[in-house]
């Protein structure tokens, strides 16, 4: 795999992995394995860098279904690339189709993947803080249960993001965002209000049944290995990846 702090992991025929910032060609400061492309990079550059990850996975870059990413709770249901169509506006993306991977790009905010091995379902989600608030990880389940998938089947994986000790915000946003998610209540590590996402996204997925979950450990403000927003503001993106043999 691409960059030695990336990550994968297969369960029953489901595969999951997320990326870091190392093994690609973008240069500062979207060095090096830069997948968005709408964050000013060399567009030539990310499409080098989506091959790169892609073929490091034993996956068709043509074969990966990326998002428009707005911060909402839409979810939609694809079963090929977008080819000429619009790439859709939406924050979660579901399938069916084995052999179709389905990538989430984030640099701070909660990556989440999604599968049951059973029903031979997968979901991709981008949960940061407006996302989650508006409940796009919960859209993306009750999306693959229409689909055939059960709650108590679904595995659940999230990658690097920006940790409850660091994600500082004012007081009154942290007190709107635990009003509609109490989990997400955080303080930073030097004692001022804070959110935690992802504690937020494991919560809502305890709710709804999906008890196999994992949390990367990594804080993607701390890691100089991964993209941060916070931190740098012009930077990279990373990515999460999942599909079915």
């Amino acid at each position: 795999m691409i960059g030695q702090r990336s990550r994968t992991s297969t369960v029953s025929g489901a595969h999951f992995a997320f990326t870091d910032r190392w093994g690609g060609v973008s240069a500062v400061p979207y060095e090096e394995l830069n997948l968005g492309g709408a964050v000013g990079d060399d567009p030539a550059a990310v499409r080098s860098n989506r091959e790169l990850a892609a073929g490091s996975l034993g996956l068709d870059a043509a074969r990966v279904v990326w998002m428009n990413q707005v911060h909402g709770p839409d979810v939609a249901v694809v079963d090929a690339p977008w080819g000429d169509r619009p790439v859709a506006e939406v924050d979660a993306i579901v399938t069916t189709r084995r052999g179709l991977a389905l990538a989430v790009l984030t640099a701070d905010c909660t990556p989440v993947l999604l599968a049951d091995p059973v029903a031979k379902v997968v979901a991709a989600a981008h949960a940061g803080r407006p996302g989650m608030v508006a409940g796009v990880v919960p859209a993306a389940v009750r999306a693959m249960v229409e689909l055939g998938a059960e709650p108590g089947r679904i595995v659940a994986r999230t990658g690097p993001a920006v940790c409850g000790r660091c994600y500082e915000v004012p007081e009154e946003m942290r007190a709107e965002v635990a009003a509609i998610e109490p989990a997400a209540y955080a303080e930073t590590s030097w004692g001022t209000p804070a959110v935690d996402v992802t504690a937020g996204v494991h919560a809502q997925l305890e709710r709804l049944g999906v008890s196999d979950r994992e949390q990367s450990p990594v804080c993607t403000l701390e890691s100089q290995d991964h993209f941060s927003y916070r931190r740098d503001r012009t930077t990279g993106r990373l990515a999460g990846y999942v599909w079915l043999d």
